[in-house]
């Protein structure tokens, strides 16, 4: 029996550059964590509305129902804006086109900051871990996010100018440490699309883990074919193709993150291996 280890633990999934592996880990850590008997939410909070394609949510079935931008803008509470997946302890939190336009509503607003922030505080006893997908951009939404999170995670390709950018994230969740949310922490650094053969990914391996030591996972996301097909279909990884080294790596993840945030000593905290995740997904 899974127990709890944290209550609603949000963390942000961020980095402004693109392709890195940030709406992948999101959906499929999530996954990896809602079949550990995890109750766990995904709130798409990039207005492309991957993560929730990726989820199984077909956007044009949102038009005229609650998505993440209503609970933002206060229209709806967040619960009204919460869908079920194809996995057990999985939800869904979607978005849609509509929240670009959420970023100017809220220039004017009042706490625009913490929107989100309010909007989580009503759901979040129900949840043992709430991952935020932000938007490859520094601006109000990921700032809406950083602010709502406990800890952020950094998906960083292993690749050349891998560490471009990274410095500023750094530098603007500084600024909301400061002045906004002065508890957030880092959850660690996560090296996604490593080809073994390559390199220059090693090299950046190696860089990465010389930098940022103690803040780097073990787990290292291979660059996959099946991770990126399973998005177009609408699955995870878990219900793609299980026994691929993706599904694996987060799997793995999901362990480590489970261990980092566990507060007592001799409990399991594994998410399960592959061949127990296929008879629990058996149907």
């Amino acid at each position: 029996m899974a127990y709890k280890e944290t209550m609603g633990k949000v963390i942000a999934i961020a980095n402004q550059k693109g392709g890195v592996g940030k709406t992948t880990t999101t959906v499929n850590l999530a996954a990896s964590l809602a079949i550990g008997e995890r109750r766990t939410l995904v709130i798409d909070f990039d207005p492309q509305g991957n993560a929730s394609s990726a989820l199984g949510v077909d956007r044009e079935s949102l038009v005229g129902k609650p998505t993440i931008y209503h609970a933002l803008i206060g229209q709806v509470p967040l619960s009204q804006a919460i869908y079920p997946t194809g996995i057990d302890c999985l939800s869904v939190a979607p978005a849609n086109g509509d929240l670009t336009g959420a970023e100017i509503e809220l220039v004017t607003a009042f706490a625009r900051e913490g929107k989100l922030k309010a909007a989580i505080a009503e759901i979040k006893a129900q949840y043992d871990y709430i991952l935020i997908d932000c938007p490859p951009s520094l601006g109000m939404l990921t700032v809406n996010a950083m602010t709502a999170a406990d800890s952020f995670l950094v998906p960083l390709q292993c690749e050349y100018f891998a560490l471009e950018g990274l410095s500023q994230l750094l530098h603007t969740v500084s600024l909301v440490k400061q002045s906004l949310n002065p508890k957030i922490t880092e959850e660690g650094i996560l090296l996604t699309m490593f080809d073994g053969r390559n390199n220059l990914a090693n090299e950046v391996v190696r860089e990465v883990r010389t930098h940022f030591a103690g803040k780097v996972f073990d787990t290292i996301v291979p660059r996959n074919v099946r991770l990126s097909e399973c998005s177009s279909f609408g699955k995870p990884i878990l219900l793609y193709d299980i026994d691929s080294k993706g599904c694996l790596a987060y799997l793995n993840l999901a362990k480590e993150v489970l261990s980092r945030n566990q507060p007592q000593a001799g409990l399991s905290s594994e998410a399960p291996a592959p061949e127990q995740a296929s008879g629990i997904l058996a149907l």
